[in-house]
């Protein structure tokens, strides 16, 4: 076997960056094959990108929004030029099924790029007019400035495409800390938009961990934003760091996301939803379904089809097309997930199909199913963040929605149902920055992510996305020229001194 190759440390003023870091394998975690080695970034590297970075955004945020426009679209094709690089990579580094990186991670990706670099000429506000009488008042959205970025493991590219692409757009410059164990796409990220005329410096990666590179970077003095999506322990961290400088902030953090199945549902239907919603990505989603809650009268009929097509689920080799489900991102993330369907067994909670570590190599986790689940559980509460779905009984309607909410996360939500009030009641009641009616998961360009709650604050994708990365001016321009003001009354008087 040749030994691994060597990954930059990051990508600083617009060519690759090599620290003098501790080396870091890189691991094809359906394999267990080193994929590369990178010297992790440390507390130097951070300053030297947020410097890049603070040197670049001024003439970037000077720039038309037609110019950024035109970086964006030519980003967008080259990353579309090279979308079997990025899916190799995407594939290699997480243990991820092609076929899914293919369809949805990579275009799903470019179609992001592609959507922001048409907001970027697209700001809004309110309309300029003489709302005080005596002035002009108009106003002006100038860029945040240096955005700092952490990025999770799960989806690599998409995940700094929804951080960087927004900011870029608003004129912001950015700094970039992916993590340390899938830094692929996101350098080729960085060096494709270099190729394709963005200027040195607007683009910043450093490829560190988070208790070294990316505390550092939260709680830098040059970094105006903060942005993080990942857990919601770390999230909280990371919202502490910034408070330190008092950076603008957006999280995007954990859920744990209701699956409502009403009585009148297509049951069908939710069979499909739950499978696909409960295992993409490995379920390594924060959007990903995992509490059933079904109504009594199909709940049998719910758990038994949904171990039928569970027991269907092709697992294997991420890189074969007819793979369904590929690795989880590590074996010691693989022990945590197996531990909490142990434990849930343990206590008593029906595991109907999956809950055992397959022999072999690699990250492997069947799609598992857990019914039986008592509401209070750490099965049903916490985020397990793997293939599996906890499945729960509920009384009545006012039951359903009363258990959908009764969690601190708030990120994503489904209710099935054939019933058009039922469905608006769901959409109105759960609280959640997501609500899908009979399906679970899609998401489109044009319409914002993110969650209430425990799941963090603030959005991404969507022209809500650009409104993070901008700041609101107030301009107000008399238009009487007088020196002597009206309202001055209300400060001294205009008559002057008395005798």
């Amino acid at each position: 076997m040749s030994s691994p190759t060597s990954i930059p440390s990051g990508w600083i003023d617009g060519k690759p960056h090599h620290s003098t870091g501790t080396d870091h394998i890189v691991v094809n975690p359906a394999t267990d094959e080193p994929v590369g080695t990178v010297k992790l970034a440390g507390r130097g590297d951070v300053d030297a990108a947020v410097a890049s970075a603070r040197a670049a955004q001024p003439s970037w945020g000077r720039a038309t929004p037609a110019e950024r426009a035109g970086v964006l679209l030519a980003l967008a094709r080259a990353l579309d030029a090279e979308s079997d690089v990025l899916i190799a990579e995407e594939v290699a580094h997480t243990g991820k099924p092609v076929r899914l990186a293919t369809d949805f991670d990579i275009p799903g990706s470019i179609d992001n790029v592609e959507f922001f670099a048409g907001v970027a000429r697209n700001l809004d506000g309110k309309a300029s007019a003489e709302y005080s009488g005596d002035h002009t008042s108009s106003i002006r959205r100038e860029p945040v400035g240096v955005v700092g970025t952490i990025t999770p493991w799960n989806y690599p590219l998409q995940m700094a495409v929804w951080k960087v692409i927004p900011a870029l757009a608003a004129g912001c410059a950015v700094v970039l800390k992916p993590a340390e164990i899938t830094p692929l796409t996101t350098l080729t990220m960085a060096r494709i938009a270099t190729e394709a005329g963005l200027p040195d410096g607007v683009l910043n990666i450093v490829v560190g961990t988070g208790p070294e590179a990316g505390a550092h970077l939260a709680g830098h003095p040059g970094v105006d934003m903060v942005t993080f999506t990942g857990s919601t322990a770390v999230g909280r961290q990371v919202m502490a760091q910034a408070a330190t400088t008092g950076a603008r902030i957006q999280l995007e953090l954990g859920g744990k996301a209701p699956f409502v199945v009403f009585d009148d549902a297509d049951l069908q239907a939710a069979i499909h939803g739950a499978v696909a919603g409960s295992i993409i990505n490995g379920g390594q989603d924060c959007t990903a379904a995992t509490r059933a809650i079904v109504a009594p009268a199909l709940y049998n009929d719910f758990v038994d089809g949904v171990a039928d097509l569970m027991s269907r689920v092709v697992i294997g080799d991420p890189t074969d097309p007819a793979t369904d489900l590929g690795s989880l991102i590590s074996r010691r993330h693989r022990e945590k997930v197996a531990g909490m369907v142990d434990r849930a067994r343990a206590a008593g909670a029906r595991v109907v199909i999956g809950g055992t570590v397959p022999d072999g190599p690699g990250a492997f986790y069947p799609p598992t199913l857990v019914a039986d689940v008592a509401e209070d559980s750490e099965i049903y509460r916490d985020e397990v963040f793997g293939p599996v779905l906890a499945v729960s009984r509920f009384t009545d309607d006012d039951d359903a929605i009363r258990r959908a909410n009764d969690t601190p996360y708030g990120l994503a939500a489904s209710a099935w149902t054939r019933d058009v009030y039922r469905a608006q009641r769901a959409s109105r009641e759960i609280h959640a920055g997501c609500v899908w009616i009979n399906d679970h998961i899609p998401i489109i360009s044009e319409m914002p992510h993110g969650g209430y709650g425990a799941s963090g604050f603030g959005k991404d994708m969507s022209t809500y996305s650009l409104d993070e990365y901008l700041l609101v001016k107030h301009v107000m321009s008399d238009i009487h020229g007088v020196a002597e003001k009206e309202w001055h009354r209300t400060i001294f008087s205009l008559d002057g001194p008395t005798a």
